[in-house]
């Protein structure tokens, strides 16, 4: 059987992390990945203890390391030492007694303060989560995000004297600042007003947008004027759409990048076509 993986140590394993592969009567052993009766009496063959082996492969220290008929056997011959066997009689009756008053639970409560959840509890807790429950887990982190950015935003506004983000942000634009530099002058990442503005403010992320489309199309202006139009959405819509002509083509026409010319197809919300040679050949006919 081929290796899964290797634990950070370099020890090779052959079944999953976190899982148990078991049938009614065999477990297999994530060292060798043969299988046995009762893997936790084989691990003396490879000089490991079972508290060792749940620790390294993710396994809850209680999980049994036992086939199902095995754990059988063992319970119908601990039933028998329980009747014939004073000692273990006390020994149970402690331990109920622990459990009754709680003592079992705090201690193994103190036990597990500070370590971490093995990987067998987690893949547990994640297939327990219906999807609803992701559902709803969903909608309050994004609930949290948008009340977290709304704060972020009425602490920027009000830092440099305005009453709302947008009112802020507009006064800015209109002082011939981008949105990148916005961002930073307000100690946040190039980004923040590019992504959050159009849920925070609508009106300035438009206003924003047009602004920009607007400075990136000067260079523009003075090519599409020879070619006899007066503004870069027209030239786009009437070059690419009714005569099918290729972002290659355009880009050789006005002498720019093939990257210049599909970010401006896309400024002006003109849909970049796949084919256009084959729509050309077609509207040809």
């Amino acid at each position: 059987m081929p290796a899964l993986g290797v634990l950070a140590d370099g020890t090779p394993y052959f079944a999953p992390l976190g899982q148990v592969i078991a049938d009614d009567s065999r477990v297999t052993c994530h060292l060798c990945g043969r299988r046995y009766r009762s893997v936790a009496a084989h691990l003396a063959s490879h000089r490991w203890t079972k508290e060792q082996y749940c620790r390294a492969f993710g396994l809850e220290r209680s999980q049994s390391l036992e086939g199902a008929e095995t754990r059988k056997l063992r319970a119908t011959a601990f039933s028998a030492r329980l009747v014939f066997e004073p000692a273990v009689r006390v020994g149970s009756a402690a331990g109920h007694q622990r459990a009754r008053s709680g003592e079992l639970t705090r201690d193994a409560a103190a036990a597990a303060r500070g370590r971490a959840f093995p990987e067998q509890r987690r893949q547990r807790s994640r297939s327990a989560v219906s999807d609803a429950a992701r559902e709803q887990f969903a909608d309050a982190s994004r609930q949290r995000a948008e009340q977290h950015r709304a704060a972020v935003a009425d602490q920027v506004a009000r830092q440099h004297g305005y009453s709302s983000i947008g009112e802020y942000v507009r006064a800015r634009l209109q002082a011939g600042q981008s949105l990148a530099v916005i961002s930073r002058e307000c100690g946040l990442h190039k980004d923040w007003m590019s992504r959050h503005l159009p849920s925070l403010d609508a009106t300035a992320s438009a206003i924003a947008r047009t602004s920009r489309t607007a400075a990136l199309d000067v260079r523009w202006l003075p090519v599409i004027s020879r070619l006899g139009y007066d503004d870069v959405a027209s030239y786009l819509r009437q070059r690419h759409l009714a005569e099918h002509a290729s972002v290659n083509t355009i880009a050789r026409e006005v002498g720019f990048s093939f990257q210049a010319v599909k970010s401006a197809l896309q400024r002006h919300d003109v849909t970049v076509s796949r084919q256009p040679r084959t729509l050309l050949r077609r509207h040809t006919a």
